[in-house]
């Protein structure tokens, strides 16, 4: 890192270890954050943001390439060299780009108002810089901007993206506010005023992924600006403000002004008042020190919610990053004061909860959401009433929630299942009957198939696309519904659900074994291949991984495929087959092993369907596998899109030992723990440890178990055992123990 920045920040270091030393009693070493890497899985397609934040805020201030395609949807691609700026959101992990709000650059020389051009990019603004002089912590980003002589360093609270700049002496010297850009989005209009010499404020309303998104800044400075121009593209405008499609704020400092200049930027869902008030109530001062401090403080805190203890410091290194990872997103949106924007546009004042957005649903609902049961309940509650919430807002629950914009992206309304899930797993903050009754309403939808799942029929290939991944989605999410609606006592409700639940059952071709698409007359589509993933039936995966697709049901599924010999064979072949090469696949199909594809979420569970026909051992196999082959500690070490957060979660509860095949249904089968001691810190004080005896990269097969001190046959431990606090022994050897888990009474 920079010579400047390097010693400022080795003694932020400095400063909170001493406090943590002191609090603790604990070593450097044995810090959380110490073990994170967060610039693991940004190359490849891991997609991951880099920069500075909180856990779960609203802004995550990081640095900017210039946008070339799918690999820079987080902004940021490791194999990159060229930065244009740093804006104060970003996606984590998603594979479609958008937000990069409130561009900020500094450089020196003569006056540039672009980032310059795909074939020239140094003729604008822009600049090179190296990963050697370039450091990224929890809470904590700096790099050199080589072209230009800066240093740069970021932090963040909640709602603020803190810039400090050290500018080289004697040089002309310029700060860029260029709300014309953002991540595979486009600027509909924006907005610049500078209200008094150390304060800006304005907008950016763009559209994108999210149609209309809105986000209003105030930005304050450390030094007074005398010299601020207003363009918009090129076009200088009279006076200090302007509104256009294109406007670009310039801020000029002399040659001999300061070296070092600080920047605060509030962002606000609802108004430049409210952001201005965001920076008022978190970031009131100018020390920078302190408020990387308080950052990282946050990020030690979340983090030591679980004690993660191995051998394999490597293995530890990628268990905390990936638990970092799973605390960017959802990211808060309302203001300090509880204000936010609806889905309706409207604004919503002082929210009695915090309200969050950014929902990867059909992704996180697989073991990300149910992750954050365990150790974020407080959380839950409050994502659950910003689901509710935007329900009442938009006619349904949510499918892709972004900033106040429903994107509809993916199959189904994976927030059913992460609602119903919240509530049977005892997950307090929030009315039972007003989430309920948003359930109700939602499935009454006469759009998105549900006006076909709703009366038991199959949803026609010939009218939607993706009908058999909606139809299998959905009937995990009757499957949710039905358990908390038996729950509740409505009788009627669950038969209802129940059946409903088995609609899984209308895609299902005989013949072929496999779950396939259905015209609106009944015929099945022809020109099947079990191997292609580019057909519109399925979404993201093709027909071997969705065959597995019926958590809520698996005992019906193995009698519908022909018994536990079938299932098995056919499981075995899900892993063996090699993927054909003629076979047409998604380019985010990646992390194969035969025909199961990591890197992709729908299939997350199926290593651990072995428990269920008594082969537990084969779970524990596969899943030591794919930790092995799919996690490192390099850039591209995540094997596929993060996707807020699912990658790692899933890799969280695997490396623990165990994973929620069914989320809603509160059981979590057993697998293969990398740890060989994991302890859970719970509300109240009560802690869950699961510890690993004799265990080794060698020694990865459960050979029998005790559940507080107690002999244990069980391949599953349900979520009530986890949060009552306790502890979970195994015994590891190198030869699978066949009969562990094997009784029909022991399975999941």
């Amino acid at each position: 890192m920079q010579q400047r920045s390097n010693k400022k920040y080795k003694a932020i270091i400095s400063s909170f270890l001493v406090g943590m030393l002191i609090i603790a009693g604990h070593s450097y070493g044995q810090n959380k954050t110490s073990y994170v890497d967060p610039l693991i899985g940004s190359g490849g397609h891991g997609h991951v943001f880099v920069g500075a934040s909180v856990p779960f805020g609203a802004v995550q201030v990081g640095p900017d390439n210039r946008y070339q395609g799918w690999d820079w949807c987080s902004g940021y691609n490791y194999g990159d060299s060229v930065l244009i700026g740093f804006s104060q959101t970003h996606l984590s992990g998603t594979g479609v780009g958008d937000l990069g709000d409130v561009l900020i650059m500094p450089y020196t020389g003569p006056v540039r108002l672009d980032k310059g051009t795909k074939g020239n990019p140094l003729a604008g603004y822009a600049s090179r810089y190296s990963h050697k002089k370039e450091t990224v912590h929890p809470g904590y980003y700096s790099v050199k901007l080589m072209d230009h002589d800066i240093d740069v360093e970021l932090t963040a609270s909640e709602r603020v993206g803190f810039h400090h700049y050290y500018f080289p002496e004697n040089k002309d010297k310029h700060i860029i506010i260029d709300l014309k850009e953002g991540i595979a989005d486009s600027t509909l209009t924006s907005s610049i005023q500078q209200t008094d010499p150390y304060t800006f404020v304005g907008y950016r309303i763009s559209t994108g992924w999210a149609i209309k998104r809105k986000v209003f800044f105030a930005i304050k400075s450390s030094v007074p600006i005398t010299s601020f121009s207003v363009y918009n593209e090129s076009s200088l405008l009279p006076g200090k403000s302007g509104t256009g499609n294109a406007i670009k704020g310039l801020i000029n400092l002399s040659a001999n002004s300061s070296a070092e200049v600080q920047l605060k930027i509030g962002i606000s869902p609802v108004s430049t008042e409210n952001a201005l008030a965001n920076i008022v109530a978190e970031v009131p001062g100018w020390n920078f020190k302190q408020v990387a401090d308080a950052a990282k403080a946050k990020w030690e805190a979340q983090l030591s919610k679980i004690d993660f203890q191995t051998k394999d410091e490597t293995a530890k290194k990628i268990f905390y990053t990936a638990l970092f990872h799973t605390m960017i997103d959802p990211s808060l949106y309302n203001d300090h004061n509880g204000d936010y924007r609806g889905t309706d546009d409207q604004i919503y004042h002082h929210a009695s909860y915090a309200n969050y957005s950014i929902f990867s649903l059909w992704d996180t609902y697989r073991a990300t959401n149910p992750l954050y049961t365990i150790i974020q309940p407080e959380r839950v509650g409050d994502m659950v009433n910003s689901m509710i919430n935007i329900s009442k807002q938009q006619g349904f629950l949510p499918i892709w929630p972004l900033m106040g914009n429903e994107t509809f992206c993916m199959s189904g309304i994976s927030s059913l299942q992460v609602v119903a899930e919240a509530y049977l797993k005892g997950i307090k903050g929030f009315d039972p009957e007003e989430a309920y009754a948003e359930i109700k309403r939602t499935t009454q939808l006469d759009s998105l198939g549900m006006n076909y799942v709703r009366n038991k029929q199959f949803i026609p290939a010939d009218k939607l696309v993706r009908s058999v991944s909606k139809g299998l989605e959905f009937a995990i999410s009757d499957g949710s519904i039905a358990l908390m609606a038996k729950k509740m006592g409505h009788t009627a409700d669950t038969k209802y659900f129940s059946e409903l639940a088995q609609n899984y059952k209308l895609y299902y071709h005989p013949q072929s074994k496999f779950f396939r698409g259905k015209n609106a007359d009944g015929a099945w589509e022809t020109g099947f291949s079990a191997m292609n993933t580019l057909t519109t039936d399925y979404s993201e995966g093709n027909a071997w991984e969705y065959l597995w697709l019926v958590p809520q049901d698996v005992k019906g599924l193995i009698k519908l495929l022909g018994g536990e010999d079938v299932f098995r064979n056919k499981l075995d072949s899900t892993f063996t087959l090699p993927m054909d090469e003629q076979a047409e696949k998604l380019g985010d199909i990646t992390g194969l092993v035969g025909q199961y594809a990591h890197g992709n979420e729908p299939g997350h569970h199926i290593p651990y369907l072995y428990a269920y026909i008594g082969d537990q051992w084969k779970t524990a196999n596969r899943v030591r596998q794919i930790m092995k082959d799919f996690y490192t500690d390099q850039p591209d070490g995540i094997i596929g899109n993060e996707d807020c957060g699912q990658m790692s979660a899933w890799f969280i509860l695997s490396s623990m030992g165990f994973y929620p095949v069914f989320p809603a249904g509160g059981n979590y089968v057993l697998g293969s723990p990398v740890a060989d001691r994991v302890s859970m810190n719970l509300p109240g004080g009560k802690v869950f440890s699961l510890i690993a005896h004799n265990n080794s990269a060698v020694n990865k097969y459960i050979q029998s178990a005790r559940l507080n001190g107690k002999p244990y046959t069980k391949s599953y431990i349900m979520h009530a055992d986890i949060i009552a606090g306790g502890v979970l022994e195994l015994n590891m050897g190198d030869k699978p123990n066949k009969a562990f888990g094997k009784l029909m009474a022991d399975r999941p």
